[in-house]
This record gives structure tokens, C-alpha cells and sequence, in this order.
């Protein structure tokens, strides 16, 4: 199964198991950057194609720092998704963003320091445009949906990816907040930026699972209190993405540019391209350079 392809999700294994699944397979996939987290799990819903990925693999194996991120991405370009949901676990650095909220976030903090950020490099340097990292139409219709499903969501805000994998000391927290970050947490980074040299449009359902350890009236974060959370909007994460089918069946998202990204972002002479490089990243920059 490959193509057409409604939207791609990569989070945890629990959004897998929508009720109206159906045809669902498992696609082992190979990329010039490694093996993907896991293998992706593909199937239809009211008739249209969706694909999922288990970012820190079948199990939760994987540490965030551990996550080939490069090649999860790229695994889903090669299968054809041009749109992606991202869903991750954070803690909330805002009083107004609780325990149990949805964001969906429109910019981004990378702080994380161990992570490959780009495919090109080594023969072919790009530099993508990243004012508006999250896909404005996309997060847009998240947003709609998530609404439709009654749940409290908020629209907008700066997520700060940490590297993980332990959770901020209290003076890390506090300085993020005097920052004006809204959310913290570990997965973002570099996975919107690798959407957006692949040209596939990218949004994140960020549940707010604590407020992290600023707020000294509440309970500290802990991986009990996260896994707690993601379990009870795991239904609600399943319902949207539903409900987001439908609603891209029955509506384009406005023209939002993340599918010509790469069209203005080569700086390398064209003649002075690694042949090497331009075969590897051939899907990624062929209707470019061919």
C-alpha cells in the first residue's frame, strides 16, 4: 500500500487502534537513513488511507535521543504521506495550559543538542525556511476537529524540545517559562524540521500532561502522571483523527507552501552537487534538480 494517503500520525502505539480500522497492514521499510522506529501499520478509514508510525518503537524501546528521526520521516515520504499528525506527551510551562488540555502549537524551541536536524549536508547544503515550522492549514483543521470532539484545546504556542531523556530540574523550568515557552517536551525537534525539507505538512496534538516542575502547588512530573494522561486522551486522540478524515474528504486545507519548501532553500551550485548525495536524496529533490 502506498499513495493517497489522507495523513501519516507518529506517537505512541495506542492511536492504532481506531474502532473503524479497517484493512490494516504492516509495511517493513528501508531508507537510505536506517530502518524507521517501527514498522509502519497502514489501513483505512471510512475509505481512506492512513498510515501509523510507533516513534519510540513497538514497546516504547526507544529513548527520545535514540529515535532515527531522519529515517521516520523519510520512511513516510517514501510511502507517500504528504501530511503528518504528530501526537506527543508535554508538560505545560503556562497556568492556563492544563493537565489533561490539548495545544496544538504553531512555533517551535529546539534546545536539544544530540540529534542529526537535516538530510543534506555532504555535498549539498539547503537551508529550509523555518519561520512558520508547524503547517498553518493543517494545525488549523487539528484544531477544528479537536473542537468538534469537545475536547480543551488551546491554538498556538512555543514547544521547547529538551533532549531528554530526564525530565527539567526546577531552575531549567522557570527559566523556559521567563522565556515564554508555553510547552516543553522531548520529540518535536528535529522531527518538524526533517517534515519540512521533505515537504510534507506537519502538525502536533500535544497533550499537556503536567506543568512539568515549576508549579510548586503541584505534583512534580513523573512517568506514572504521563502515562496516566496519554491513557485517558487516548480515546479522544482516536476520535479526532476520525474526525479529521472526514473532514480533509470534504475539504482541501488552504495552500499553505510546506510542498514547495525546498524549491528556493539550494545554495550549492547546481554543477557542484555531489552525485552521490543528489542519488540519495533523489526523492526528496529530483522534480529540482532532474
Amino acid at each position: 500500500m502506498s499513495g493517497n494517503f489522507a495523513f501519516g500520525v507518529i506517537g505512541g502505539s495506542g492511536v492504532y487502534s481506531l474502532k473503524d480500522l479497517e484493512n490494516v497492514q504492516s509495511i517493513e521499510v528501508d531508507t537510505p537513513f536506517g530502518k524507521p522506529s517501527s514498522p509502519i501499520v497502514t489501513g483505512e478509514v471510512h475509505g481512506k488511507k492512513l498510515a501509523f508510525l510507533a516513534r519510540h518503537g513497538v514497546g516504547h524501546t526507544l529513548s527520545p535521543s535514540e529515535v532515527n528521526y531522519r529515517a521516520n520521516i523519510f520512511a513516510m515520504k517514501q510511502i507517500g504521506v504528504t501530511k503528518l499528525i504528530s501526537i506527543s506527551a508535554c508538560g505545560s510551562l503556562r497556568a492556563d495550559y492544563a493537565p489533561g488540555d490539548i495545544v496544538v502549537p504553531d512555533q517551535i524551541f529546539d534546545f536539544t543538542h544530540k540529534r542529526e536536524r537535516s538530510f543534506f549536508g555532504q555535498g549539498m547544503v539547503v537551508h529550509v525556511g523555518t519561520a512558520e515550522p508547524f503547517c498553518p492549514s493543517m494545525s488549523k483543521l487539528l484544531v477544528r476537529a479537536l473542537r468538534a470532539e469537545k475536547a480543551v484545546v488551546h491554538e498556538g504556542g512555543t514547544y521547547i524540545t529538551i533532549e531528554g531523556p530526564r525530565f527539567s530540574t526546577r531552575g531549567e523550568s522557570n527559566t523556559f517559562r521567563s522565556w515564554g515557552m508555553s510547552l516543553v517536551g522531548m520529540t518535536a525537534s528535529p522531527e518538524v524540521f526533517l517534515a519540512r525539507e521533505a515537504e510534507i505538512c506537519y502538525s502536533t496534538m500535544a497533550h499537556v500532561t503536567d506543568y512539568d516542575v515549576w508549579h510548586v502547588s503541584e505534583e512534580a512530573v513523573s512517568v506514572d502522571m504521563v502515562v496516566r494522561t496519554l491513557h485517558h486522551n487516548t480515546e479522544l486522540a482516536q476520535r479526532t483523527l476520525v474526525r479529521l478524515v472526514d473532514m480533509l474528504d470534504k475539504e482541501e486545507p488552504e495552500t499553505c507552501g510546506c510542498e514547495h519548501a525546498l524549491e528556493n532553500a539550494f545554495i550549492t551550485n547546481r554543477e557542484k552537487i555531489d552525485p552521490a548525495a543528489k542519488d540519495k536524496l533523489r526523492l526528496l529533490v529530483s522534480k529540482y534538480l532532474d
